[in-house]
């Protein structure tokens, strides 16, 4: 079985979606209260008898339990969802009302309503970003803070007042709202980050989470089979996820190390997985519409069109990335299209790319923009000034991969860690 961490995650979103449902969005509070009661109580029980067989499946009937016994006993207390309501204005019984809310439709229909009531439009982009993240995808604030490279303090000011304007809404977003194009954006954008921070995210613990990659995908797939969501820019960020994915067998090395995509065994990329990201990248040139993630699919579609490292065409990568730039630019992207830069014109013109950057303090805390800068280095021969900027990232690392990845840079420069 799974370790319990990802399991809890993933189905705490799962859980709160579907109480939120239940109870009304304006009980949001009351709806964590019970995914947490369900958590402790499987911590409890699991610990002693060991963990089900479907653990997904005992959350939620254990969450089911926990609803019915807070509605029976604050049901003449509080108001609840609108949904409940009309379900027990027939005198059905108060348990098989829940149960049809806890249908597996019903479920994934939640998911979709949660992520779209996250992205209230009196919140800005960044606080709806942050709030599916945390209230959705299980992120904590610490978590958050790193996808957004802001403090931890700021975020959980942003998530709390999000979360009050959440709960101040009438009910959970409706799919059918004429609302729902101006809303998905920002849902694409939480997912986008989701999905980063699990495959180079800045967790304390493992520099490559694949659980977390894996449920972007899972409410990736929920959005591409949603008539209303299933637009190209969807399709494109689809097939981003699945061509990024797809290298994550070869991201960490048979040692347990970490791997620069130059240096990857591509034998190990998930081929099947290669081949649905194409798949949707043709989906996802339908229409006019031109997004990052398009540019980003193509990009990592370049690349996995490359038996070797050798063979990637980076002219090709860096017309995309100057394509990038003018969609969205950012200091991380410049950066990246500085590297593609050196693999088509030498070291050089890569250090020159970088030190032009906009906004490049931004990069200070970031590690691998001192990686970057010292494999540009090294190449160069300038082993000393390489090391130099390996020690900075190594310093800045943000876990034992990272660490031992830094560790490697150096010794290849000649020199030991600090």
């Amino acid at each position: 079985m799974e370790p319990v961490e990802p399991i809890f995650r993933r189905e705490a979103g799962r859980m709160l979606a579907t109480l939120t449902r239940v109870f009304g969005v304006h009980n949001l509070a009351l709806a964590e209260d019970v995914v947490q009661d369900a958590l402790c109580r499987a911590l409890e029980v699991w610990k002693f008898q060991g963990a089900p067989e479907n653990p997904a499946a005992w959350l939620m009937a254990t969450a089911k339990h926990r609803a019915l016994d807070a509605l029976r006993r604050e049901r003449t207390a509080r108001t609840f969802a609108p949904e409940l309501t009309r379900l027990l204005e027939d005198e059905r019984p108060l348990a098989p009302a829940v149960d049809e809310l806890f249908g597996a439709a019903a479920i994934r229909d939640d998911q979709l309503r949660m992520m779209f009531s996250c992205c209230h439009p009196r919140l800005p982009e960044e606080a709806q970003v942050a709030l599916v993240l945390h209230v959705l995808c299980g992120f904590s604030a610490s978590e958050v803070a790193a996808a957004f490279l802001c403090t931890e303090a700021a975020i959980e000011k942003r998530i709390s007042r999000a979360k009050k304007v959440l709960a101040g809404s009438a009910r959970l977003f409706e799919l059918t709202d004429d609302e729902f194009s101006a809303r998905l954006s920002a849902v694409q954008r939480a997912l986008y980050l989701l999905f980063n921070e699990g495959y180079h995210g800045a967790c304390a613990r493992e520099a490559v989470r694949v659980e977390l990659c894996r449920e972007a995908m899972h409410l990736a797939a929920l959005l591409v089979h949603h008539p209303l969501s299933s637009t190209p820019a969807t399709h494109a960020l689809a097939a981003l996820m699945c061509l990024h994915a797809a290298r994550l067998p070869a991201r960490v090395d048979a040692s347990g190390h970490l791997s620069s995509l130059l240096h990857q065994d591509r034998s190990r990329w998930d081929r099947a997985l290669v081949a649905e990201g194409r798949r949707l990248l043709d989906l996802s040139a339908t229409g006019p519409e031109l997004t990052e993630y398009h540019v980003e699919a193509a990009i990592a579609s370049v690349h996995a069109s490359a038996e070797r490292a050798e063979d990637t065409s980076w002219e090709t990568i860096v017309t995309l990335y100057d394509t990038l730039m003018a969609i969205r630019p950012s200091p991380v992207v410049a950066l990246n299209r500085a590297i593609a830069v050196a693999q088509h014109e030498g070291p050089e013109r890569g250090l020159q790319e970088i030190g032009a950057i906009e906004g490049r303090a931004r990069l200070s805390a970031y590690p691998f923009y001192f990686a970057a800068l010292g494999e540009l280095e090294l190449r160069r021969g300038e082993r000393e000034v390489a090391a130099q900027h390996f020690r900075s990232a190594l310093s800045l690392a943000r876990n034992a991969m990272e660490r031992r990845f830094f560790e490697q840079r150096l010794e290849a420069c000649g020199a030991g860690a600090p």
